[in-house]
């Protein structure tokens, strides 16, 4: 058992030295690390096999945790190692072998400077309510953009944050606010649980780690309509898909209703890819929608086919399109136009905006 642990440390050592974004483990294949969003093999060490998988596995996890990974064959958490780092992982099985995912947590949170944010994100640190939505697929910057945003609230603001989490990712240095950090199984059993309660909590700040569903929707819009602070995070590729995706979560019945809240509550949704830079390292690309009169009627009157088109033309509001992101980086040579397109949600559009300016 000491020697897993001793070759874990390594691993997880090893991820950390190489600024790696996560580190895989699973039977068959040398442990591989996510290097600027490329799967890179670890070479010098050894094919792994079942036996040290799961020795690998098992030392990541207290008896609780493994009695739990065991009955239901995956498990969240996050795992802190020797106070260097921290790692948000999934156990899981496949193929019956266990394997894992570890996707190392900055020690420090970042500010929105240091992270190539839009400046425009300050302005979300000063709301004193409403809905704020980070989108876009797994890995790519949403947790570390809300901890930032968050971060610069407690830091600024005399509040209390509340954070519901599974698990808790980035850890909040209490400093002007009041921050409580709440993670389902060790803090809520549920997160339907945690939901319940949170605004019994007196609140002022909210952030929600993941909308998974319709229950954890409503409870952020009605949150938002009580006069919070909310904050979340959604899968999905663009501010007029994520408005869709809210609206066709709930039952035809309820749509009506809960597309009058979104109208009402909701404030900006920024959709962020992070994209391989020329210099190394990865720098983002948003899409940044702000809710203003003609965004809100647009939500009301389900036409959010219509809203990339306010987007389009509301440049001087602070909004920008993520093909128009997409050029800035390639017009000030941070990323290359190969790389942009394959980003792109429409590269023959990027094409002709390039072209233009």
């Amino acid at each position: 058992m000491d020697d897993y642990k001793d070759k874990l440390k390594d691993l997880l050592i090893t991820t950390a030295k190489l600024n790696a974004s996560d580190l895989h483990i699973a039977v068959g294949r040398r442990p591989t690390l996510r290097v600027d969003g490329v799967l890179v093999p670890l070479q010098k060490e050894p094919v792994i096999t079942p036996e040290v998988a799961e020795g690998l596995v098992f030392n990541l996890l207290n008896s609780e945790q493994k009695e739990r990974f065991l009955k239901d064959k995956q498990l969240d958490f996050a795992y802190s190692f020797e106070e260097k780092a921290r790692f948000r992982t999934n156990v899981y099985f496949q193929r019956g072998y266990v394997a894992a995912s570890l996707r190392l947590i900055a020690a420090r949170i970042k500010n929105i400077e240091e992270l190539n944010l839009p400046p425009i994100l300050h302005d979300f640190t000063r709301l004193s309510q409403g809905f704020v939505l980070a989108v876009g697929p797994a890995g790519h910057g949403k947790s570390s953009t809300l901890a930032a945003v968050l971060d610069e609230v407690n830091h600024t603001r005399s509040d209390h944050i509340i954070t519901i989490e599974d698990p808790i990712e980035y850890l909040f240095t209490q400093d002007r606010c009041i921050v409580s950090q709440r993670e389902v199984g060790t803090d809520t059993p549920t997160f339907h649980a945690g939901l319940r309660t949170i605004l019994r909590q007196d609140p002022d700040v909210i952030m929600i780690g993941e909308m998974r569903d319709a229950t954890s929707i409503a409870t952020s819009m009605t949150a938002a309509e009580t006069g919070h602070l909310v904050f979340s995070t959604l899968h999905t590729n663009s501010a007029s898909q994520t408005i869709d995706r809210i609206i066709d979560s709930f039952p035809a019945e309820q749509q009506g209703q809960v597309t009058s809240q979104l109208a009402a509550t909701l404030v900006a949704i920024v959709s962020e890819r992070l994209l391989p830079r020329i210099s190394g390292g990865r720098i983002p690309a948003m899409e940044i929608m702000l809710v203003n009169p003609a965004i809100r009627n647009l939500i009301r009157e389900r036409k959010i086919y219509q809203i990339d088109l306010v987007i389009e033309t509301s440049l001087q509001e602070g909004m920008v399109t993520l093909n128009r992101s997409l050029v800035g980086l390639i017009k000030n040579k941070e990323v290359t136009l190969e790389n942009a397109e394959l980003y792109s949600l429409n590269p023959a559009e990027l094409r002709i905006l390039l072209e233009r300016t």
